[in-house]
């Protein structure tokens, strides 16, 4: 099958990606890549391949890919610039002879005119691998379930109240366990190439419907307020989040913008991401994990 190549293997999804696929392959058979290696002893010591990768320095990722014939590109954070990163590395990975790209895109975006600025990239990513002439799976993942659990339980739970503009919407929240398993099956299994999968979770849900099974298990209150795309906006401006990617702070304290976010609602709101799949089932060969499972994962971050 020849080595598998994993970037962005430091992160949360990388990570988990690199050690389920040490369950599956020799260690000699995989690469894992990481601007930051110091976090990847684990891999060293189990005898895979750790080498540094810049996106932003391309003449890392020649010798960083070498010998790879499948990769794993995990999309980058920078929302309005990871299109050059993410055509970097798939540049590098053709010069090395990778034949197989697996990207971890987002569910809806190749549907026409969807407003999710998050999705533009993706959607541009996509295009560029398939013109690349490169073997390629686009993983379409929806709104992480892990996310769902921290980053909007929380301060809903902290403030009793949350605004929203997703509406009733539905989108099939999945695990990034789910995720990472399905992944790891199309780099392991034949049949995946020049195919997209729909990576979701075994239930939909409206935003305010998961807002309230939240309340109810931590025995706390959550208004959730509906409000337009430009109240969204107000409410954000009001945590001093910028609007637009390109006004983020690098390595500041909040990394990311609120047109990502707003606009993600929206595309909730508009039924783009109200997508039905067996597709982790199929590739994954498990059921996919439940919402409140997870739920039930990260209560003990949530306040008392």
């Amino acid at each position: 099958m020849g080595k598998i190549i994993v970037t962005g293997a430091s992160g949360q999804f990388g990570h988990a990606a690199a050690k389920m696929l040490l369950e599956r392959i020799p260690a000699e058979d995989l690469i894992v890549l990481s601007r930051t290696t110091d976090k990847l002893a684990e891999f060293v010591e189990a005898g895979a391949h750790v080498r540094q990768a810049d996106f932003d320095d391309p003449a890392s990722l020649i010798p960083a890919m070498e010998g790879g014939e499948r990769m794993l590109l995990i999309s980058t954070v920078r929302v309005g610039s990871r299109v050059e990163q993410h055509t970097a590395a798939v540049e590098a990975a053709k010069a090395n002879g990778v034949k197989h790209v697996a990207y971890t895109s987002l569910l809806g975006v190749r549907t026409p005119g969807n407003p999710s600025v998050e999705g533009f990239d993706h959607l541009a990513t996509e295009k560029m691998i398939e013109a690349s002439g490169l073997a390629w799976t686009h993983l379409r993942n929806s709104l992480y379930a892990e996310a769902v659990a921290t980053a909007m339980a929380i301060p809903a739970l902290q403030a009793g109240h949350k605004p929203e503009n997703a509406g009733d919407g539905r989108v099939p929240i999945v695990s990034r366990d789910d995720c990472v398993a399905t992944a790891v099956g199309v780099l392991t299994q034949d049949g995946h190439a020049n195919t997209s999968v729909d990576v979701t979770g075994p239930e939909m849900w409206t935003l305010p419907d998961a807002m309230k099974l939240i309340s109810q298990m931590a025995g706390k209150p959550i208004e959730v307020e509906p409000v337009d795309d430009e109240g969204m906006f107000r409410y954000f401006d009001s945590l001093g989040v910028a609007r637009k990617a390109s006004d983020v702070v690098p390595d500041g304290p909040i990394p990311w913008a609120s047109e990502g976010m707003v606009t993600f609602g929206q595309s909730i709101r508009e039924g783009f991401m109200d997508v039905e799949s067996d597709d982790v089932e199929r590739i994954a060969g498990r059921k996919p994990r439940a919402l409140k499972s997870v739920l039930e994962q990260y209560r003990h971050l949530w306040p008392r």
